[in-house]
């Protein structure tokens, strides 16, 4: 009887990012062999680290109708984020003594009352004429009641996270800024010497452009128009409520959509920059021009 002659066991591969580990499956794009803690699990097989890593830096981004980038627009981040600064303001209005006002003037505030940070943050302005322009900006993130804040954030979180998937987090977040700082430099404009404040003037912008985005993408904008003539109804017939800054963010919000949404494809990217450029360029000449008029009487 013979016995066959052993030429040594065959090797067993091991993972590449750890040699002492041994192991049988392969990446299935560069076939390197790794050990479970590198797997990645792939629509079929796994993948290493690096292959992984590689894949992220070469793999575009999906892109909309309106050339928006989708990593992460359709989590709706930037709305998530907007109304979380609006809470953060709000809590941070209340700690600075601002209870009071908050809950009882509704929105309604006499010249000269400082105290409250809200008067430091909204559209005031003899303020502003004195050089305080950040609170054009600021003011869309002031309220004045809690229902004030939460009627603003409902309408933002379901109108902000369509608008975010539609256009992409970087078009929304810019249409946002443009339609609320158009609806607090109408009020800059338009007013005397009253405090004015609230996500109000951005979230009346969204409703315009929103109007244009279905327009384009061949959805019914019925319902839209219904909300439009609801809220301004309500803007025109309850107390309080800035008409002016309403206003003045459903026109930017008009102008701005209708520059997003009907951009050519070829040069899409640059005509809508430039549209909400031209709007935030027109907004800083009517600025300084009624800061001039204010220094005039003065």
């Amino acid at each position: 009887m013979t016995e066959p002659q052993t030429t040594g066991s065959p090797t067993v591969p091991v993972c590449y990012r750890h040699p002492g580990r041994e192991t049988y499956v392969r990446c299935v794009r560069c076939n390197r062999p790794i050990c479970p803690d590198c797997m990645n699990e792939a629509s079929v097989g796994f993948q290493c680290p690096e292959c992984v890593a590689e894949s992220r830096r070469t793999t575009r981004s999906a892109q909309g109708a309106f050339g928006g980038r989708f990593r992460g627009g359709d989590r709706g981040y930037v709305t998530i984020g907007l109304i979380a600064v609006n809470v953060v303001v709000y809590v941070l209005i209340l700690a600075a003594g601002g209870f009071g006002a908050a809950l009882g003037h509704g929105g309604s505030f006499l010249a000269g009352t400082t105290t409250h940070l809200e008067v430091q943050l909204g559209v005031y302005p003899p303020a502003i004429a004195s050089g305080e322009y950040y609170r054009l900006v600021t003011a869309m993130f002031v309220h004045f009641s809690i229902l004030h804040l939460a009627m603003n954030m409902y309408v933002l979180w379901v109108l902000g996270r369509y608008l975010e998937r539609a256009l992409g987090p970087a078009r929304f977040a810019a249409l946002y800024f443009v339609c609320g700082i158009g609806g607090n430099v109408a009020c800059y404009l338009f007013t005397g010497n009253q405090l004015s404040g609230g996500a109000s003037t951005a979230v009346f912008g969204l409703f315009a452009a929103m109007f244009f985005i279905n327009r384009k993408l061949g959805l019914s904008s019925s319902s839209v128009v219904v909300l439009i003539v609801v809220n301004l109804v309500f803007t025109f017939l309850v107390p309080g409520i800035s008409i002016v800054g309403h206003l003045g963010g459903l026109i930017t919000g008009a102008a701005a959509g209708l520059g997003l949404a009907y951009a050519p494809r070829a040069n899409r990217t640059i005509v809508q920059v430039a549209v909400l450029g031209g709007l935030l360029l027109i907004f800083v000449l009517l600025t300084v021009g009624r800061t001039a008029q204010i220094l005039s009487y003065a």
